[in-house]
């Protein structure tokens, strides 16, 4: 297990070193040479604040919100949430100045957009310097299917059968644009308008490519902005969120109530259109951005190290292949496709906890009191609930006139290694299954094993 959570860190201190399958055309390596040298806000991707703050091993300010100050008062007692950060309280760092105490870009864009929660200063106090080494949860999906193979007895048969037709029937869907993803990642070359439209209509079949989607046009205009929003900010050590933000919320309606990336999917000429209304520079390249860094990122997130992206093909395979050459991307779909079954809110801890405790025992190991989401360093930190040898406090905070914060109220609370409650939002769109569908391949024991990371190149066939 241990292993499976090192592929899923980067650690920002060392070159990349992640296995990943063959005939890429484009290796990590060469991704992360490029991100941090060729690009305006390369440089912040090993030199920013929050990351500094991590090394130099002393107390670190951190900005919280909810939604419930007064059960917290009550409880003293602050539950972690799942997501990208696994099993964290969810923070943004806070940078101590004279005036107070000034929030990320990330935590301003947060309390703006959230005015009905209190914001919550919390010190935490690590026992050593810690490594710049954040959790990707792009490269979950493994961890994920095997949670779900551990514990799939929880499930009744006909939940179980449920949840593979769908499987099944979502993989048929995207198994043409899955092709295409996986060729241009080993050197084939789709039009970029033709491969974004694809993109678009294979979202609404694998809902994870619209979180890739989405991490990748955040990478791209945090690093390529020029604005001067983006140079007051890098000023400070901080990339950009602003950008990002702004474009998931006017591709998606509804957004503003609820962020689910599962509906993120514009198509080429509407996704141009975002691009220059928030930075005319930028539209010209964006599309020809996607097609090569998400395919890449494709092949990295979904397929097995031994795999050849080359070779592996999603069109007509069964899912007990699928499982052994992309157990990533069935993870990732299994993940959400599972959220969806009506007793999965009384099955949530069962699945989620079995994960956090796993991130909290590897970070404990690795020394890692506060993880960040290492997809990119842009400022989503959190705090591990079972880290034994740090101290935290906290406070209820208030707001001045010029965005710093003070601390008002000390809350005699601590941090729990206990998840918040689960709620899932309703699904906005359904892939239709059809009867005749559903018949194709009856469910059976499709989902058993797993490859490890271990091996590069293990015999498993594509």
């Amino acid at each position: 297990m241990r292993h499976e959570w090192e592929h899923a860190h980067t650690d920002y201190s060392r070159p990349a070193q992640r296995p990943a399958p063959a005939s890429l055309a484009e290796s990590e390596d060469d991704w992360r040479r490029y991100l941090e040298g060729d690009t305006s806000n390369g440089w912040l991707i090993q030199h920013n604040s929050m990351t500094e703050a991590l090394v130099s091993g002393r107390p670190m300010y951190l900005l919280h919100v909810t939604r419930d100050i007064d059960a917290i008062r009550t409880s003293r007692q602050l539950h972690v949430s799942t997501g990208c950060l696994v099993g964290a309280l969810y923070c943004s760092p806070l940078t101590s100045r004279g005036k107070g105490l000034l929030p990320h870009n990330l935590g301003a864009y947060l309390m703006r957009t959230k005015p009905s929660t209190t914001p919550m200063i919390l010190e935490v106090t690590p026992d050593a310097a810690i490594r710049p080494k954040g959790v990707n949860y792009l490269h979950l999906g493994p961890i994920h299917l095997r949670t779900y193979l551990r514990y799939q007895s929880f499930l009744s048969p006909s939940e179980n059968d449920q949840l593979e037709r769908t499987v099944r029937a979502r993989l048929r869907a995207a198994a043409p644009f899955l092709d295409v993803t996986v060729r241009n990642a080993a050197g084939q070359v789709t039009p970029a308008p033709e491969f974004i439209d694809q993109l678009s209509n294979a979202v609404a079949h694998v809902p994870f490519l619209g979180y890739l989607l989405f991490e990748v046009l955040s990478e791209y205009l945090m690093l390529h902005s020029a604005s001067q929003q983006t140079k007051a900010y890098a000023q400070a050590g901080e990339l950009n969120n602003w950008p990002p933000k702004r474009l998931a919320h006017a591709a998606v309606d509804g957004m503003d109530r609820l962020f689910d990336l599962a509906r993120f999917n514009p198509r080429h000429h509407r996704l141009v259109q975002l691009i220059e209304g928030i930075e005319p520079a930028l539209a010209p390249g964006t599309a020809e951005y996607v097609r090569r860094r998400l395919s890449h990122l494709f092949a990295l997130t979904a397929l097995h190290p031994s795999q050849d992206a080359a070779a592996v093909t999603f069109q007509d395979a069964d899912l007990g292949t699928l499982v052994k050459a992309a157990p990533g991307l069935i993870g990732q779909m299994v993940y959400r496709e599972i959220r969806y079954l009506p007793r999965y809110q009384q099955l949530y801890h069962c699945f989620e906890k079995a994960k956090a405790l796993e991130a909290w025992d590897y970070w404990n190991h690795e020394g890692i009191a506060t993880p960040f989401n290492g997809v990119i360093p842009k400022g989503e930190m959190g705090i591990n609930p079972a880290y034994p040898r740090s101290a935290a406090r906290v406070w209820a905070a208030r707001q001045d006139s010029k965005g710093y914060l003070h601390p008002e109220e000390e809350i005699n609370a601590v941090l729990t290694p206990h998840l918040a409650s689960w709620w899932a939002p309703p699904r906005q769109r359904e892939t239709r299954i059809t009867t005749d569908e559903a018949r194709v391949e009856p469910a059976s024991a499709a989902l058993t094993q797993i490859p490890t990371h271990r091996s590069p190149r293990s015999e498993v066939p594509a």
